[in-house]
């Protein structure tokens, strides 16, 4: 394949996109297919000789769309939404088509300066603090590592990266038990190990107790352990618990602990005023995730970590050889040395398209919508007889069970899978088994979200 057959068939891929997402309706939201099916059906090794790409692209439409969950459907309602808004669709065309690496501020400028400026508008639509700075991950998982790793570092005056762990006092670091387990993989990884991920008591509300907080933080020092840092939760994953944040920071300042907070879904919803409430005192954390590629329309991945002084960070995760030195400047930015990998991509470039392509004022609207319409459900919901709401709404999620037990419940469920017409997800809460509901596709419409209470009656 060349440039001019890339010229044609980008343009029949760009048809193919416009017809698949019009008929997402028509098919099953999650890939009815068994484990080892698609593979069953792709050759033992590569081809020796060139192929086609009409042969190419006719096996691509045969063998993967049917065996996909389908993650754009607007009846998706599992998990957090993943979104590729058009405008998104198109920037990560043209970032493959310029195939840049923006590893430093040398290799890709425009990435580097787009990607200071799309950290700017986000502060700014979240009504962040002046001074605070930023970068863009892949993932929630990777910033809540790097703020994990830049606590470690701090507790230990930077020795860690040096002298290694042997030796080193242990240390502590603190959540609630509504974290996303990303926080337990980020102390695996950084060395700190799992035993010492201090899961905090919460209160009937599900937030971080903050008495509780101090008094394992207490016992910790008393038994010779090193506090490190909190990571904070604004929008768990399996029922959508915030901490008070602003009650548990007297604590944090208290002991000098670093703090990160992890808004991977709700982060988003602060662009609305009204939703500011929910994560107060944030805005006085050291550092914060969300993901734009959640509930903003950039496509994944695209984490955007808020740092208010990235310099610990920095000497955390920067690496410099001679051979990513930037000669002529004698200090510019180089992301790279903000996160693991060295190697970046545009992703800044999305953010731009999305952005300028709906405002501000359209992502509002659409969370807005989001969160409305998963409220006229769950009092739908709770109306029907045999029916339990779990867990009220936190923005666009709640949770509901059937009266008749966990059996029952997860066969509800099994049946609802099956159907393919919605997808929903289950978690525990307080020992039971619930039905997670969580709305925030990107084509989702009112009529989608209450087709899910037909369906969830029909199957009953």
């Amino acid at each position: 394949m060349n440039h001019d057959d890339l010229n044609h068939w980008s343009k029949r891929a760009a048809d193919w996109i416009t017809v698949y997402h019009a008929g997402l309706r028509d098919r099953p939201v999650r890939a009815p297919v068994v484990p080892g099916e698609v593979l069953a059906q792709l050759p033992q090794a590569a081809p020796d000789a060139p192929e086609p790409p009409e042969t190419i692209f006719a096996d691509f439409e045969a063998l993967i769309p049917g065996a996909l969950t389908h993650w754009q459907h607007p009846r998706f309602f599992a998990y957090f939404p993943a979104n590729a808004a058009p405008a998104s669709i198109l920037a990560e065309q043209l970032i493959s088509g310029i195939g840049a690496q923006g590893m430093l501020w040398q290799t890709s400028p425009a990435a580097t300066e787009l990607e200071q400026g799309m950290i700017r508008w986000l502060l700014r639509a979240l009504d962040m603090p002046q001074g605070w700075t930023g970068t863009i991950h892949d993932s929630a998982t990777t910033a809540t590592l790097s703020a994990v790793l830049t606590m470690r570092e701090r507790a230990l005056n930077f020795a860690g990266l040096t002298e290694g762990l042997s030796g080193q006092p242990r240390l502590r670091i603190y959540a609630s038990a509504q974290t996303h387990t990303s926080v337990d993989k980020a102390v695996r990884l950084a060395g700190i190990g799992q035993d010492n991920l201090v899961k905090v008591g919460t209160r009937d509300d599900l937030s971080m107790d903050p008495k509780a907080l101090r008094s394992a933080i207490e016992a910790d020092l008393s038994a010779g352990y090193v506090p490190a840092g909190i990571v904070f939760c604004s929008g768990g994953t399996a029922v959508g618990a915030f901490d008070d944040i602003a009650a548990c920071l007297p604590v944090a300042r208290a002991h000098d602990l670093m703090t990160h907070v992890d808004a991977a879904w709700a982060g988003s919803a602060m662009v609305c005023p009204e939703f500011h409430p929910l994560m107060a005192g944030a805005e006085a954390c050291d550092s914060l995730v969300f993901n734009p590629h959640k509930w903003m329309g950039a496509q994944f991945d695209c984490a955007v970590q808020f740092i208010r002084d990235p310099v610990d960070q920095i000497r955390t995760m920067g690496l410099r050889p001679s051979f990513l030195e930037t000669l002529e400047a004698e200090e510019v930015v180089n992301f790279n040395e903000w996160t693991v990998p060295l190697g970046r991509r545009m992703r800044a470039l999305k953010l731009w398209f999305v952005l300028r392509a709906h405002g501000l004022d359209g992502v509002r609207s659409r969370i807005r919508n989001h969160v409305a319409w998963t409220r006229e459900l769950c009092e739908m919901l709770r109306a029907e007889a045999g029916i339990d709401i779990v867990t009220e709404p936190r923005l666009s999620l709640f949770t509901f069970a059937l009266t008749e037990g966990d059996a029952a419940t997860e066969a509800l469920l099994t049946r609802i899978n099956a159907d393919g017409r919605i997808y929903l997800t289950q978690t525990k809460h307080a020992g039971r088994f619930v039905i997670r509901f969580t709305c925030g596709t990107w084509d989702c419409t009112r009529d989608d979200v209450m087709g899910a209470l037909h369906v969830i009656r029909e199957l009953r």
